[in-house]
């Protein structure tokens, strides 16, 4: 015998409520929400295709624009920058100098650019079905990923038609320059995003910092010119280590290192590899705490979008 709608109320209303996250907190918290997006690693894969696809959407370029954009970038900045303001002449090789660091800043820029405003773009999906929302901001770095693997091609063959190619073994260095990116792209997308949610102003104040970031890396500069500029200001010696330690000038240095051949130890600081690893140990720490506020605040995403 079927029940009536009014017994399937009475029925519903007297179960208990059910939180949709484990509700585990500290490390087994991550750990659950780490399984918890993996059991949906499907779906993560199917919103980085259709982010991949979305930007090149009715385009008949299509994929060729992520090819053109830092082409046409590169030619600007080494043109203006180099050429008409002298930059190059105190750095050989210029064009692949300026390429790396822009190549791995690209990645920063687009993982921390997409990963922001990920849940509010997918407001429709989190109002309507559960998925563990990490995914969102994360299929941010899966399509940034795809962009840089693109352009990371674009930057071996500039060095192979330079005569530069990279050499062994320091194009080891790429690696952790893009881990550490992963890491921090994906501990403040994870931030950010959850951020976003409450105040929409944060992913317009990203694109602000995102600014300032790349010009305050040495991408069209050298690190040697910092320390000269630290050293005969008089600068205490720890303003020049924060600098020189923060995540993403060190990922520059990195980029630099493993695909500017024409560098010498002067171009960069001692310990270069022993820096990357610290700052990979510390983004991992980060990335736990940035998921753990990300964990907390998930909760009334619903009811803000």
């Amino acid at each position: 015998m079927t029940e009536s709608a009014a017994q399937r109320f009475a029925r519903l209303g007297s179960e208990s409520l059910t939180p949709v996250s484990s509700g585990q907190t500290g490390v087994f918290g991550m750990w659950a929400s780490l399984r918890d997006v993996l059991g949906h690693r499907q779906l993560l894969a199917l919103l980085v295709r259709r982010d991949i696809k979305a930007r090149y959407k009715d385009s008949v370029l299509g994929l060729l624009w992520t090819l053109i954009n830092p082409i046409v970038q590169l030619t600007v900045y080494y043109v203006v920058m180099g050429q008409f303001l002298g930059a190059a002449r105190g750095i050989d090789n210029f064009a692949i100098y300026i390429f790396s660091g822009l190549t791995i800043y690209g990645l920063f820029s687009e993982t921390l650019s997409g990963a922001t405003g990920s849940i509010v773009a997918n407001s429709g999906l989190v109002r309507k079905v559960y998925v563990p929302r990490e995914v969102f901001p994360l299929s941010s770095v899966g399509a940034a990923l795809f962009t840089f693997g693109v352009q990371l091609l674009v930057l071996i063959a500039a060095c192979l038609l330079f005569g530069v190619p990279p050499v062994w073994p320091d194009i080891l260095y790429a690696v952790p320059s893009v881990v550490i990116i992963l890491v921090y792209g994906t501990a403040l997308g994870l931030l950010l995003s959850a951020l976003n949610v409450y105040l929409r102003d944060v992913q317009y104040l990203t694109q602000v910092l995102l600014m300032l970031a790349m010009w305050a890396s040495p991408i069209v500069y050298g690190w040697t010119m910092v320390h000269q500029v630290f050293t005969s200001f008089g600068f205490p010696a720890w303003l020049l280590g924060i600098y020189t330690n923060s995540p993403l000038t060190l990922a520059v240095l990195g980029f630099h290192k493993a695909f500017w051949t024409s560098g010498s130890a002067a171009d960069y600081p001692d310990g270069l590899g022993v820096r990357m690893l610290i700052a990979i140990v510390v983004g991992f720490v980060l990335v736990w705490v940035c998921q753990r506020i990300f964990a907390r605040l998930q909760g009334n995403f619903a009811q803000e979008l």
